[in-house]
């Protein structure tokens, strides 16, 4: 278990679904104060189609305007071999994230691929952050269960995380992709995850209702997770999962937690309350 705590800020997963289009201006404002907060990075776009995602539409135009520094590392969302492409040539990106779900139906109506075609594809992002010196993060989505009736279980979970780790990746995130996880399933995938791949950094990227928020923080946490996924006002969440967006980790929540656990975190804190004050103007409510 690694004793560093990493904070991954979404305002990527927090925007993507937002019915009402959010102006590349106010974008690129409100980056610029999140990335004057300390958080470790900041998940700020995708190189997506703007066709399945038009929200991320504007995401090269608006990483052009980013205040980068030396404190947060930017990552980007990826789902095909074009974006993997234009995102590796980006200075200012660090991660390149990319979601491999271990269920095949959502892998296809995620990426419009299946999860063998998903597999080269992997091997050929790792190589690309290799030559151009970035890191790659796998998302293992529908990581705690499966809505689609496809197989499901911990074993296949690790079984994943084991073939993908072989084949070099270093970050792994499981995501609760559409927020059915509980606190005991967590229990149970995150905790051989990190007992069996000691050399790996294991995070969580969890979506849930207001309500199970802290019990699903709280179960990773104890489960040794050091990774963490969240959104200012707990916004976001998949649109190519469900209908409704599930709502991403509430930060602020999350913050109160760690800290309650006696964990330091060096935050700007009037940065974050100006942030959240900004998150509810720009999403008027979503949360």
């Amino acid at each position: 278990m690694s004793s560093k705590l990493t904070l991954i800020e979404c305002p990527r997963d927090a925007m993507q679904g937002f019915p009402e289009w959010i102006p590349t201006e106010t974008k690129i404002a409100y980056l610029n104060l999140l990335l004057e907060i300390g958080f470790d990075t900041l998940d700020f776009g995708s190189y997506v189609s703007p066709k399945a995602i038009p929200q991320m539409k504007d995401t090269q135009e608006v990483l052009e305007q980013l205040r980068i520094n030396s404190s947060t590392r930017l990552l980007a969302i990826v789902a095909n071999e074009r974006g993997v492409e234009t995102a590796v040539q980006q200075a200012a990106i660090h991660y390149l994230g990319y979601p491999f779900s271990i269920s095949e139906t959502f892998q296809q109506r995620n990426t419009n691929r299946s999860i063998a075609d998903s597999v080269p594809l992997v091997e050929a992002m790792l190589e690309q952050c290799a030559k151009y010196g970035k890191e790659a993060v796998i998302y293992l989505s529908m990581g705690f269960g499966n809505p689609y009736n496809d197989p499901w279980n911990p074993e296949i979970v690790s079984e994943w995380a084991y073939t993908l780790i072989e084949k070099g990746v270093h970050i792994l995130s499981i995501a609760d992709t559409t927020g059915i996880a509980k606190p005991e399933t967590i229990l149970r995938v995150v905790s051989p995850l990190i007992l069996n791949f000691p050399g790996t950094e294991i995070g969580v990227h969890l979506h849930s209702q207001p309500s199970h928020r802290l019990d699903k923080i709280n179960a990773a946490y104890e489960a040794g997770c050091r990774r963490f996924d969240s959104a200012i006002l707990g916004v976001g969440g998949c649109p190519m999962a469900e209908d409704k967006l599930t709502g991403n980790m509430d930060t602020g929540e999350l913050i109160a937690f760690l800290e309650q656990k006696g964990v330091t975190l060096n935050l700007d804190k009037e940065k974050w309350l100006e942030a959240t004050m900004m998150a509810q103007h720009i999403f008027n409510g979503a949360h």
